[in-house]
């Protein structure tokens, strides 16, 4: 009776300790009949509503009836501060395609046109880092039929794929 005690009042102070893991998510795909890279990154909506509304001095309140209209805007300057692509040494411009709320999570649609080839991709990822120290950006790419994977950190936030 006295280990089952013990049991139930870990088991309690397990559930009330239980730590947030602070991970997102881009996948990035080069799209050799469109000369395009494409790439979707998720994000978890909380997380990403803090940073800007500390950043850009808003209030976002996602997902609800007070959500501003130029939403897309806060996300599309946030990432453009934050998240950075470099192919064959020469920053890259993406577009911000758009976004999808799914449960929790934000999904980011973000494309580069025009690249004939690439020979270098570097990816500087900043997203959530400065709010969140513990977060990681694990970034997954395949190019040219090669995949590849890296976990950026506040303190390893570059990383640099040769092709």
């Amino acid at each position: 009776m006295k280990k089952l005690l013990i049991l139930f009042i870990g088991v309690s102070f397990l559930s009330f300790t239980v730590h947030k893991y602070y991970l997102a998510l881009t996948e990035i795909e080069y799209n050799t009949s469109s000369n395009s890279v494409q790439m979707i990154m998720n994000v978890f909506m909380d997380d990403i509503e803090v940073a800007i509304n500390k950043e850009q001095g808003v209030d976002l309140q996602l997902t609800t009836k007070d959500e501003p209209k130029n939403v897309d805007e806060y996300f599309y300057n946030y990432l453009k501060n934050n998240y950075i692509i470099t192919i064959n040494n020469k920053r890259a411009d993406y577009t911000f395609i758009g976004k999808e709320y799914e449960g929790d999570i934000v999904y980011f649609y973000l494309e580069i046109e025009n690249i004939t080839k690439i020979e270098s991709f570097e990816i500087e990822n900043n997203v959530l880092v400065s709010h969140f120290p513990e977060q990681q950006n694990l970034v997954k790419i395949k190019i040219n039929d090669t995949k590849k994977s890296l976990i950026l950190t506040k303190e390893n936030n570059k990383g640099l794929l040769n092709y």
